[in-house]
């Protein structure tokens, strides 16, 4: 062999080599950076999952978990909050990001003791206290083969915090969680209970769903559960021009879809050109076994292992779309699909955290939306880590409503250092990209950071002014607070561009 051919041999074997070594060699680096250093915070200070809004407050204090005896505390409670000048926030899982359940200085109700619950398999009918996590909720359900209607699509929140930010899922075809409530019960600022319904106290029903703790304390809630089933995943990648046309015409060939989400490609090169369609076929035969949640060290490694990397979220995809599909298996259970927490792949560093945020679009103008996110996003350097898409229906029920028409959600899921200047780069970011949700007549999310401007926010939901007028007459000495309310909806706030 010529010594020019053995070069070339040389040369290509360490490339070969380099091309196996290079994805092993990003999870072993991941593997050592992913330590858990989440500070413990303080006494009398609070957080939440963003690990950005680190607060003083008075206090925070527990609900007993027994009905009676909380119910009774709780009055109490606020009681003595008004009469000493003390506001009060409430809080469950706290995976809002923008301070949604803290009040600085005030007191900060905690409801996870608050979990009991009991089904009416007659009326098919879950009642629940507000506390109670989805993580509960589903194993619960499925000893009686039983399912929540509609939830989000990790189940490391709380009942009480899901109808309060009205969440949606990937459930298909359904509106977000208000449409299942079919009643809860509220107890005001004065410390009275009412019980709230579409024609019992029916205003209350609309503002306290997606009303953000402004009103009351939700204390439990009866909501209609479905059957569990037996579910066929039918997974697709097609660009993105195609996704829709494939969506359609798959529901015209099977329109029993139980569930249906989309991951698109988040890779700098081709963000967004490509999409991975799931849907999810009611089929007969035997509802697999709900399994306990193994483990998922490698899932976890090549997800944060795409932070910060170009070449790992490319590993990520082509794992996503190629090597997935064969572990997974197809054949689900609908509670297996909802069973799965967050914690698994959420940044657990010192230096960077997780940031979520939430567009809802017409059909008809998500390319126009996502045309103009994707420079955006590139412009500002932005670290996106997964987009998911949703299909989400009118919303009839509350009254600070996202989703005024049906609509597709565009979840997206950053990553930020945590420092001042990562956040005023992601609040320069998120301002652009709202500009251009506005701008496509959509919508954003309002559970996550507070960085859109009071006229964003405004022009977003313009019937925020009657909302919050609404909140003071039903909280005139305006008990409940927390910074949301405290940036969108004092009188004092003037409706600036900040």
């Amino acid at each position: 062999m010529s010594p020019r051919k053995k070069k070339w041999l040389l040369l290509l074997t360490i490339g070969v080599v380099a091309l196996l070594l290079a994805p092993v060699f990003l999870l072993v680096r991941t593997a050592y950076r992913d330590r858990s250093v989440i500070e413990k915070l303080p006494p009398g200070y609070t957080d939440d999952v963003s690990r950005l809004d680190k607060t003083q407050i008075a206090g925070i204090w527990d609900i007993p978990g027994d009905p009676e005896r909380g119910e009774k505390e709780l009055r109490e409670l606020l009681l003595k909050a008004q009469s000493s000048g003390l506001r009060v926030s409430i809080a469950g899982a706290r995976h809002s990001m923008g301070g949604q359940t803290i009040y600085p200085g005030g007191i900060a109700i905690n409801m996870l003791p608050f979990k009991g619950m009991k089904l009416d398999e007659e009326k098919n009918l879950l009642h629940v206290q507000a506390g109670a996590k989805w993580a509960d909720i589903v194993p619960y359900l499925d000893g009686h083969d039983r399912s929540v209607a509609v939830m989000q699509s990790d189940n490391s929140f709380t009942v009480g915090g899901s109808l309060s930010v009205n969440c949606h899922g990937w459930q298909y075809g359904r509106p977000p969680i208000a449409s299942t409530v079919e009643s809860f019960r509220l107890m005001k600022a004065d410390g009275s209970v009412v019980r709230c319904t579409r024609s019992e106290n029916r205003e209350l029903f609309s503002l306290v769903l997606g009303g953000y703790g402004l009103f009351g304390v939700i204390l439990d809630a009866d909501l209609p559960v479905v059957a569990n089933e037996r579910l066929r995943l039918e997974q697709y990648e097609v660009p993105l021009g195609g996704a829709v046309e494939l969506f359609d015409r798959k529901l015209r060939q099977k329109p029993d879809v139980e569930m249906a989400y989309a991951r698109m490609n988040i890779t700098p090169q081709k963000m967004f050109d490509q999409v991975l369609v799931n849907l999810f076929y009611k089929e007969g035969g035997p509802i697999p076994h709900l399994a306990a949640a193994g483990s998922h060290w490698l899932p976890r490694l090549v997800f944060r292992g795409s932070a910060g990397s170009t070449f790992g979220k490319k590993m990520r995809w082509s794992a996503e779309t190629t090597i997935q599909p064969e572990l997974s298996g197809t054949i689900f259970s609908r509670n297996q699909l909802m069973n799965d927490s967050a914690e698994w792949y959420l940044d657990r560093s010192e230096d960077t955290t997780d940031i979520l945020h939430e567009y809802f679009v017409r059909r008809e103008s998500a390319g126009r939306f996502l045309s103009a996110a994707r420079k955006i996003i590139q412009k500002h350097n932005g670290d996106l880590l997964n987009v998911t898409v949703r299909d989400v229906r009118t919303d009839n029920d509350s009254f600070l409503k996202y989703a005024n028409q049906d609509m597709l959600a565009f979840v997206m899921f950053f990553s930020q250092p945590r420092t001042m200047a990562g956040d005023s780069e992601m609040q320069s970011m998120t301002r652009e990209l709202i500009n251009s949700v506005l701008d496509a007549g959509g919508r954003y999310y309002l559970p996550y950071r507070l960085h859109a401007t009071r006229a964003q926010f405004r022009r977003a939901y313009p019937q925020a002014d009657e909302f919050f007028k609404l909140k003071r007459r039903f909280d005139p000495q305006e008990l409940f607070q927390n910074e949301f309310y405290q940036k969108y909806g004092k009188q004092s706030a003037d409706h600036s561009v900040e």
